[in-house]
């Protein structure tokens, strides 16, 4: 059950944060979170062109 959950919640920041696949499972919980409070808003560089991705965080 808790594989589910966490593809679940890659699938739905993969929808809002529209990265590639290499970026999303890169990501750290530090990128999305500040302690123990969850970041409204996360900034990730791109692999592929080094170029930043800001985006929201439901």
């Amino acid at each position: 059950m808790a594989s589910r959950i966490r593809d679940l919640a890659l699938f739905d920041l993969a929808i809002d944060s529209k990265l590639r696949g290499c970026d999303l499972v890169a990501l750290r919980v530090s990128d999305v979170a500040h302690g123990v409070s969850l970041l409204h808003r996360a900034i990730v560089p791109q692999r592929k062109t080094q170029r930043p991705v800001q985006f929201e965080i439901p």
